[in-house]
């Protein structure tokens, strides 16, 4: 089959792989759509330390199960339409055993530690299937995970009808978080150094929009949610803060990024600052929500792109052009 392969960091091909085989409690899906996020970028340069090389990328995805292997569970046919969970949790190191998987010892996740969706074909654990309803098209269900990392997130930071949220980021993980604080009754301000992403969280409903914090006058937030990873991002959604505010680090930094906040703060206004990994029991109702309509879809995908073109796919990621870039393996 065709994939896309990481050799090393820095050296990323399409080329023609092996059909995976599906292990015991395993299916093989064919590939729909996969959608591209920061994650992916730090693989491919090297930036996200769990990742082994060789690997094909690729964990935003949705497809049909076209193989089953043995002893799998749940009732699955060949045929069936699913959306996939990329999480591999072992089940037995603490946080596990304490509900906390996503902080797993032994982490792994489909297209991170293990091949993923950049592919024609992709093998998984039958537990991490999700039905994919049928009025949902792949792209859309490609969307499911970036939404449950969200959902996440919005636990971990809480959310109370009528507070005021600042969002850093207008890509789509900014739009996907704006639209749930929304939808949990916040007023949402979005901030983005790209001018030409505002318009669309404008028409999302965000109460305003600003390409720099500085334009909004002294203004303080109840809370502060970083979806862009930059260290910039990050100190200015904690100087909004007004105080017994929160900040959700939400956003993918680089292991080596340091910021500067001030300890002093944090102690005096009693301001909470914490952290969101990933996925950790949010794929489902992240799927309910997608199926309700609570996320506008059409907003967020702006390519589709065929597999022999994921470094253009890449590239478009890098430059910041559109929002959410996705892969068709099937083509365009």
């Amino acid at each position: 089959m065709r994939a896309v392969v990481v050799d090393r960091p820095g050296s990323v091909r399409v080329g023609d792989v092996p059909d995976p085989k599906p292990g015991r409690g395993e299916v093989v899906i064919k590939v729909g759509a996969c959608g591209i996020c920061g994650t992916d970028l730090h693989i491919a340069d090297g930036h996200f330390p769990p990742t082994p090389y060789p690997i094909v990328p690729g964990h935003e995805f949705a497809g049909e199960i076209v193989e089953l292997g043995p002893d799998v569970r749940g009732g699955w046919a060949i045929g069936d339409r699913v959306a996939v969970d990329p999480s591999l949790f072992c089940g037995y190191c603490d946080p596990c055993r304490s509900g906390r998987g996503n902080l797993c010892a032994n982490w792994g996740a489909t297209g991170d530690t293990v091949d993923g969706a950049f592919a024609e074909y992709v093998a998984v654990p039958s537990a991490t299937c999700h039905r994919l309803p049928d009025e949902l098209t792949y792209a859309q269900g490609a969307l499911v995970e970036p939404v449950s990392c969200a959902v996440h997130g919005i636990r971990r930071i809480g959310v109370e009808a009528g507070e005021r949220f600042l969002v850093m980021g207008a890509g789509t993980m900014g739009l996907i978080m704006q639209q749930l604080l929304q939808r949990a009754g916040a007023l949402v301000t979005v901030a983005d150094r790209n001018a030409g992403r505002l318009p669309r969280a404008s028409a999302l409903g965000a109460a305003a929009v600003v390409t720099d914090p500085g334009e909004l006058d002294g203004e303080t937030f109840d809370a502060s949610v970083d979806c862009t990873g930059a260290a910039p991002a990050i100190e200015a959604a904690f100087d909004r803060l007004r105080r017994g505010g929160r900040l959700l680090v939400f956003g993918v930094a680089p292991e080596q990024e340091r910021v500067s906040l001030s300890p002093f703060r944090i102690y005096n206004d009693e301001i909470t600052v914490v952290g969101s990994m990933a996925v950790l029991h949010s794929y489902g109702a992240a799927l309910d929500l997608v199926a309700s309509g609570a996320i506008d879809t059409d907003a967020l995908v702006t390519h589709s792109l065929p597999l022999e073109r994921f470094t253009e796919a890449l590239d478009l990621m890098r430059g910041g052009t559109g929002l959410k870039i996705q892969v068709v393996p099937g083509g365009e």
